[in-house]
């Protein structure tokens, strides 16, 4: 397994747009990932959570990665695809399919979930996945979703795996556990802010970008923001990091991805706002609120990414 890519910038994890009949809007889709990647975005992440991946049949899954693929494959873009489970042989099974997708430079798998293995179980897992797996992985660590918090030293460890080359930090807070990882990171392991808000500070902590639902929206301030904080233009990175930190708190007010669809929707980028169930769709008052900050951002200043 080749890996020479480490992931960098911002990533976004797209919607999957539902048409009037219910079914994946593919066109819709093609579009969001055009857009996002015309705007400035480093790649994109397809069947993640914001995906609703949970919700589609095996059948909607593939048509999503391969829409997303050709997208990718325009651009040279790298394809990220989401996958996991409980059961690390069923997870290689579903890592191997990546095999046939030449677009897909990593897998972002989320620490195993409801079974809470032990930390030396969560490293076990991830070396028998990277040992096989025809990309490398990103490890989702997410412990409000999966209930196995991972200190420093776990995530070092697994940053060691051969074939391990980063993590989404989505932990819901700056933590102690995550200045400690970025204090002593491993060689070419890459840390991503999985939580939107938080993208700024662990930016200047030593991220190298995020996975952010919030991005589909005003994509070239967030990839201005990572540019910033490269640069060391801390007084604009940390305007820029305030403002859309109250961008993404309003889109998360409700369970994602619902206010980011509320939003595409009253844009005019998807045909419809659905989410499945047990996700509701947004209530107009968030969708209104998050609208309005966009528009008290107003358009990109020149010069910005995208």
């Amino acid at each position: 397994m080749a890996q020479d890519f480490i992931p960098y910038g911002i990533h976004v994890p797209l919607v999957t747009p539902f048409g009037q009949d219910g079914r994946p809007d593919l066109d819709a889709l093609e579009g969001l990932a055009r857009s996002v990647l015309d705007a400035g975005a480093a790649g994109i992440v397809a069947l993640g959570t914001t995906g609703e991946a949970g919700t589609l049949d095996a059948g909607e899954r593939r048509a999503v990665v391969d829409s997303c693929a050709r997208v990718c494959r325009e651009h040279g873009a790298p394809l990220v695809v989401g996958t996991g489970g409980g059961a690390t042989a069923a997870v290689a099974l579903e890592l191997a399919e990546l095999r046939r997708r030449p677009e897909v430079r990593a897998a972002l798998v989320p620490v195993p979930s409801f079974v809470r293995p032990s930390p030396d179980g969560v490293v076990a897992h991830f070396e028998r996945l990277a040992a096989d797996s025809p990309v490398p992985l990103i490890v989702y660590h997410i412990p409000y979703r999966t209930a196995r918090p991972l200190d420093a030293a776990t995530l070092r460890a697994l940053g060691g795996i051969p074939g391990v080359i980063g993590v989404k930090y989505a932990t819901g807070a700056v933590d102690q556990e995550a200045v400690a990882l970025l204090g002593d990171l491993p060689e070419d392991f890459a840390v991503l802010a999985g939580d939107d808000t938080y993208l700024s500070p662990l930016l200047a902590l030593g991220a190298t970008g995020g996975i952010l639902a919030s991005a589909h929206l005003d994509t070239g301030r967030f990839a201005e923001l990572v540019e910033a904080w490269r640069t060391g233009d801390a007084p604009r990175a940390r305007a820029l990091g305030h403002r859309l930190a109250r961008l993404s708190a309003l889109l998360f007010a409700e369970p994602n991805p619902t206010v980011v669809k509320g939003v595409l929707h009253a844009q005019g980028r998807i045909a419809t706002p659905d989410v499945r169930l047990p996700l509701l769709p947004a209530s107009a008052a968030s969708v209104g609120a998050a609208l309005k900050e966009l528009a008290e951002l107003g358009e990109p200043p020149a010069g910005a990414a995208g």
